[in-house]
């Protein structure tokens, strides 16, 4: 496992080196990501709030998104502070590649609903929900262990009362992840990941 960890650091590593200078990483606060295998890529701070008290934030669920960009635009929307919004993580098509944006502990404005917000994870995903070519195998797989690794870490069960996607949200206008979202697959590998 100690090995599993430290190569998925240099991968990572390697693979944010090989990133436009917009989108590298940079230091995370406490020098670490949540998610071992993310790279840090923060939001703006104008863009989620900062509890006056993490320790009490109680996460019970996680909202699946799909970005409507790609990825490195994604991130790019939530380190501009006039945009008002950002997700805990970006999940590229390609190569499932995992960015963090904002710490699990703050909350990120990503669900247009604040109760949600205050309790939930959101994983924004590259692409759009009517090309089906962007939910690639190693995406499914790169989000669904994120989703379990969220899941095991904040006690929330592994099931789509849990797993959520945007449209789900109460209020929200939005339609994703979109009908061509595969959630039976996706909380297949969730559980395998678990």
């Amino acid at each position: 496992m100690h090995r599993r960890r430290i190569v998925q650091g240099v991968a990572a590593t390697v693979t944010a080196a090989l990133l436009p200078s917009s989108a590298r990483t940079v230091a995370a606060p406490d020098s670490a990501t949540d998610y071992a295998s993310a790279f840090w890529s923060p939001a703006d701070p104008a863009n989620y709030t900062v509890p006056s008290h993490p320790s009490e934030r109680r996460v019970d669920r996680v909202i699946i998104h799909v970005a409507q960009q790609l990825f490195t635009p994604t991130a790019g929307i939530f380190r501009n502070p006039a945009q008002k919004v950002s997700a805990h993580y970006v999940v590229r098509s390609g190569d499932g590649l995992v960015a963090q944006c904002v710490r699990e502990k703050d909350i990120a404005w990503h669900a247009g609903n604040w109760d949600w917000n205050t309790r939930s994870v959101g994983i924004e995903h590259e692409g759009w929900v009517d090309r089906p070519e962007f939910f690639t195998d190693v995406m499914y797989r790169r989000s669904a262990v994120l989703t379990a690794d969220i899941c095991a870490r904040h006690g929330i069960p592994r099931d789509r009362e849990h797993i959520l996607g945007h449209h789900e949200v109460p209020g929200s206008d939005h339609t994703d992840p979109g009908v061509l979202w595969d959630w039976d697959r996706y909380l297949l590998l969730v559980a395998a990941a678990g």
